[in-house]
């Protein structure tokens, strides 16, 4: 075999064993991990339990995602006010989306269902928009980097327990730095 060719099958025999050892490290995520909402409320799917509307059930976080008692928190409300405001928001805007009467007509984008989520809140709790805008962006950025910390102890501790080397958990942080993969280990790219 040419040089050449041995050394190309080396390098995919290479990347792919990485590739395989860093799949294998990050199948074995936390599945008690709190997802983390966008500033919208929305959040990434949790994989337990369910509340029965298709949304995450624990953490107080029906309302399309949000962690009714982090907001509530935020926003110097009641924690089953900010809930029951986040359903009926989440019901609200479900609806139009499904019964046609949403003026945008097809399902829009993640910044507008972003802003659309927090009128209708700032309207039900009689707060301004300002407010539960910068509210939602915080506990996003609180979430996120929890996220992170546990990403990175969870790569440490594939190093310490021989699955990686440091440099393959190097390069797996690198990789969801740049959003090519998640810190939960799905697909990045926000």
């Amino acid at each position: 075999m040419k040089t050449i060719h041995k050394v190309g099958l080396g390098i995919a025999a290479g990347t792919l064993a990485v590739g395989g050892i860093a799949g294998a490290s990050l199948a074995q995520a936390d599945p008690t991990a709190t997802p983390t909402p966008t500033a919208s409320g929305t959040a990434a799917p949790d994989s337990g339990q369910r509340d029965g509307r298709g949304k995450g059930g624990d953490h107080g976080q029906r309302g399309g995602g949000v962690d009714a008692a982090a907001l509530a928190e935020k926003l110097g409300l009641d924690e089953a006010t900010v809930q029951g405001a986040l359903d009926t928001v989440r019901d609200t805007l479900h609806a139009q989306r499904q019964d046609g009467t949403d003026p945008e007509g097809a399902r829009p984008d993640r910044a507008t269902q972003q802003q659309a989520m927090a009128e209708a809140l700032a309207s039900e709790l009689g707060v301004s928009t300002e407010q539960v805008t910068t509210a939602l962006t915080e506990i996003r950025a609180d979430r996120d980097a929890d996220r992170r910390t546990a990403f990175a102890a969870k790569l440490d501790q594939a190093v310490t327990d021989g699955t990686l080397t440091r440099a393959e958990a190097d390069a797996v942080a690198k990789a969801a730095d740049a959003g090519v993969i998640g810190y939960d280990g799905g697909r990045g790219g926000r």
